[in-house]
């Protein structure tokens, strides 16, 4: 099942105080960007993210689920009704993001 546009301007609007937040849409799904690191997610109109300690502190009792069949599991967030709580869970998680990767040239 694809995730739908609501459900991703949803979110958006979330974590609109944060800056540089940006998506690419992906197969039906969402990946999000915070300041140009991948941090998670939306599929099947969930919101997951990259399960780095930070995260892991932040939801001690988040469920790990798969985005899809073959993928690494990742964290559901469930609180994405309370826009402090995902602004504070972003910030926590972005120094143990990995950087983006090097476009290579042709």
């Amino acid at each position: 099942m694809a995730s739908g546009k609501e459900y991703l301007n949803y979110i958006l609007e979330q974590l609109s105080g944060l800056e540089e937040i940006t998506y690419r849409a992906m197969m039906g799904e969402f990946i999000l960007y915070y300041r140009g690191k991948i941090v998670g997610g939306i599929y099947d109109d969930r919101l997951l993210v990259k399960p780095v300690k930070a995260a892991v502190a932040y939801m001690p009792t988040a469920i790990y689920e798969l985005p899809y069949a073959g993928a690494k599991e990742m964290l559901l967030v469930d609180e994405v009704d309370d826009k402090a709580f995902l602004t504070g869970l972003f910030n926590a998680m972005y120094d143990e993001l990995p950087a983006p990767k090097a476009k290579r040239r042709k």
